[in-house]
């Protein structure tokens, strides 16, 4: 199934995406056409963590040695926006970075979760851009202001779940810049896979439904592209990623509008199944 949120007008509501329309699915009567529709966020996590240096070639870009352990932070919840909307340039920074990434969504409150059963606490996968913001992210060890600014953690464009989706560690990942490609690679090539972060994550703390879990970049950002800052995101850039199964996050920098507040209405609810 591609599960999602949606606003046909009349608020958020939650739908089933098949055969190009939206169906409601707390009234299954109401259908309506995807491209009459607002696409949301299709999950409002409690928690939004996200692994660094996850993939060998990100690691060797980055001038980074491989971690020992798995490296986590997290992203503050008032970053995500959904598919299709603006992302902020920020007005204390220009230094605006993307990292197109698979994303984990938890479908059951857990714990200590078995590698081998992580697939069953997970409800889904989608694609989330984990916009950085370079020189906020590397004055803290822990990253998470440079990786948590208003707007720069888009989720979407629906959850797919994983029957449909089969094998979340053989898709295809690729990130455009205006229709110029900057990451092409595959989720196999993870170091620690979707189901090694869940057992890992759980080890320490409950993960509940809807919380989300970045998986990682592979190479290609913007930083690393000479001469810098030239590989950077500009005002006007159009960042497209696309993960085989999944379908297509596309989202345009603006300048952060003056008075930007997350917006309640978007927020109001967590994704239930």
């Amino acid at each position: 199934m591609r599960l999602c949120r949606f606003d046909a007008g009349a608020g958020p509501r939650r739908g089933l995406v098949e055969n190009g329309y939206v169906v409601d699915r707390d009234d299954p009567a109401e259908r309506h056409p995807l491209e009459e529709v607002r696409l949301l966020a299709p999950v409002l996590p409690r928690k939004f963590l996200a692994i660094g240096l996850n993939y060998a070639d990100h690691i060797v870009e980055s001038g980074m040695e491989a971690p020992e352990f798995p490296v986590f932070f997290n992203k503050q919840i008032t970053c995500v926006v959904g598919p299709d909307d603006d992302v902020h340039m920020p007005r204390v920074s220009n230094l605006l970075d993307y990292e197109g990434e698979l994303a984990v969504v938890i479908g059951t409150r857990c714990r200590h979760v078995p590698e081998d059963r992580a697939d069953e606490v997970i409800a889904g996968y989608t694609i989330t851009n984990d916009l950085s913001v370079r020189d906020w992210q590397v004055r803290t060890p822990t990253m998470t202001i440079g990786k948590s600014f208003d707007t720069h953690g888009p989720l979407g464009p629906w959850l797919v779940t994983g029957d449909e989706l089969d094998d979340p560690h053989d898709l295809r990942l690729r990130t455009y810049v205006n229709d110029e490609l900057r990451q092409d690679s595959n989720t196999g090539e993870m170091i620690y896979s979707c189901y090694q972060q869940v057992a890992h994550l759980s080890k320490a703390f409950t993960l509940e439904p809807g919380d989300v879990i970045a998986t990682g970049t592979p190479a290609g950002i913007g930083a690393v592209r000479q001469p810098f800052p030239e590989g950077l995101l500009k005002v006007g850039d159009v960042v497209r990623i696309e993960i085989d199964g999944i379908g297509e996050l596309r989202n345009t920098v603006i300048e952060e509008p003056a008075g930007y507040l997350a917006s309640p209405s978007d927020m109001e609810a967590v994704w239930a199944r």
